[in-house]
């Protein structure tokens, strides 16, 4: 059996939602035994964030949870919390995004559980951060408008707008992973433990690069453009006989190549558009005279020219289609995880050296109580492996 990068590590889950999940789950991905620890009768709030729902439990439950056994502990019962402090002994990492202070109440805090184990990565995962935002409830919508995402999406001229995912989460999430793996690499060289601190507002910003550096450069806050780059033109989507185009042209060469394939020869040579500077200042004059030629052809017919030629576009897919492009390109998207669970969209990391990552289908709530509680009894006693499926080669 092929070994992958994290196995042997055991995480224990304390999160829920979206970001802290997440985060274990791309862990999962990369081979830890990830114990998920719900409270009794409800588990994790998305389980009931339906419709859609699937054979087990809900859509949005089993995008972050896969490869995961689940427990039940009642962690305001003293019980509760001698089990929860046995999984902590033996796990290697414990990821928790309870409200600043409330697992001090369980003696289940940092400073508690790298005493009972110091060798412990511990991660929280806060809205905005242990200090003065402690007190803050963090939800993804919340934050995308407070750190300004909000502020550069959607049309000049239009309301504010969300990304249409929770990519604040998401994004926490990876940052979550990626501390945690660079802590368990530390313990490695030191034998210590640490505790490490992500929160989604700290992610949200650091995510917005150019954006945020035009900020910091000019001291004028950007605003929203729509599909419209900043700083590059043309690099927006156009529209085409039947639908949207992408368009991305990064440099003089491109543009020229890009004029050439629609039959606008002149066009880099005259002075409005000859430059990148130049076509920024005159971006609305630039797209009413490439949509004039786009809108003869459908947004497939061009995509094929113009990528055939070296220029970066696509057409506006929406998701399903997204996929089959994918597909169409000898990615693999998705995984089957089995056991009546929905399809999933794969961990994107494959390593030369390990193969695949196996995944097994997101779990029901509890299912595992009972074979955790008796391998905390027993440190003789291993976990059965999960039924699992190997990505599609």
């Amino acid at each position: 059996m092929e070994t992958l990068p994290l196995q042997g590590v055991v995480v224990a889950d304390f999160s829920r939602v979206l970001a802290g999940p997440y985060a274990t789950m791309l862990l999962a991905d990369l081979g830890a035994t990830v114990i998920k620890v719900e409270r009794p009768g409800g588990g994790d709030d998305t389980r009931s964030w339906g419709p859609p729902w699937t054979e087990r439990s809900s859509a949005y439950f089993e995008s972050a949870n896969r490869s995961k056994r689940s427990i039940t502990l009642d962690l305001a019962d003293p019980a509760g919390q001698e089990a929860a402090r046995r999984l902590i002994r033996r796990a290697d990492v414990v990821v928790e995004n309870f409200k600043s202070g409330s697992l001090a109440r369980y003696g289940l805090d940092h400073e508690s559980a790298l005493g009972i184990n110091p060798r412990l990565v511990y991660a929280s995962i806060s809205g905005f951060g242990s200090k003065e935002g402690a007190h803050l409830p963090g939800y993804d919508f919340v934050v995308q408008a407070l750190g300004g995402l909000m502020s550069i999406t959607g049309e000049a001229d239009g309301a504010p707008m969300k990304v249409g995912v929770a990519l604040v989460d998401v994004l926490t999430g990876k940052d979550a992973a990626l501390g945690i793996m660079a802590a368990l690499r530390h313990r490695e060289l030191t034998g210590r433990g640490q505790h490490v601190e992500v929160n989604l507002l700290s992610s949200l910003l650091a995510s917005l690069a150019n954006q945020m550096s035009n900020l910091l450069t000019t001291g004028v806050a950007p605003q929203r453009m729509g599909n419209r780059h900043p700083s590059i033109a043309p690099y927006e989507a156009l529209r085409c006989e039947d639908a949207f185009l992408a368009v991305a042209v990064g440099n003089d060469g491109q543009f020229r190549k890009l004029c050439d394939a629609l039959g606008l020869v002149s066009l880099p040579d005259d002075p409005r558009f000859a430059t990148n500077a130049q076509r920024v200042a005159n971006r609305e004059e630039l797209a009413k005279q490439l949509e004039n030629v786009l809108g003869a052809r459908t947004a497939a017919d061009w995509q094929r020219r113009l990528q055939g030629v070296g220029i970066a576009c696509g057409q506006v897919n929406d998701l399903s289609r997204a996929v089959h492009y994918a597909e169409s390109l000898g990615l693999r998207p998705m995984v089957d995880p089995g056991g009546g669970a929905a399809m999933q969209v794969r961990t994107p990391i494959d390593f030369s050296g390990h193969g695949t990552a196996e995944v097994a289908a997101p779990p029901l709530l509890g299912e595992h109580t009972e074979e955790v509680l008796a391998w905390l009894e027993d440190s003789e006693q291993q976990l059965s492996p999960l039924v699992s499926r190997r990505s599609p080669q």
